[in-house]
């Protein structure tokens, strides 16, 4: 066996139990969120709108979206399969028909 090998053979566990040891120390970190600058308008299920897009942004996402007669159902359909499917949001497929009314019919 070589010198190098066994130099690594013994040091990597000292290593590796001196990433846990630091690890173990470490405290938690907290801070405060600034206040919200808007809010979603009121409408049809608000509260699964609340619960499901606001982990990810704020309403004032939304409110930078087109608007217009053609920026509707189809639309809002295309925007939640995207944040799902692209960005990896954890939306439920019964909260999807509720999330595209709700955009549909308030903004």
């Amino acid at each position: 066996m070589s010198r190098r090998f066994f130099l690594a053979l013994v040091l990597a566990p000292a290593a590796i139990a001196g990433f846990g040891l630091v690890s173990s120390r470490a405290a938690p970190v907290s801070y405060a969120l600034p206040e919200e600058t808007s809010a979603f308008k009121p409408g049809p299920n608000l509260d699964v709108v609340q619960n499901n897009c606001t982990g990810c942004h704020s309403a004032d996402y939304i409110q930078t979206q087109p608007r217009g007669p053609k920026y509707k159902k189809d639309f809002w359909q295309a925007e939640v399969t995207k944040m799902i499917k692209i960005y990896g949001a954890p939306i439920s497929d019964a909260d999807v028909p509720k999330i595209v009314e709700y955009l549909a019919a308030t903004y």
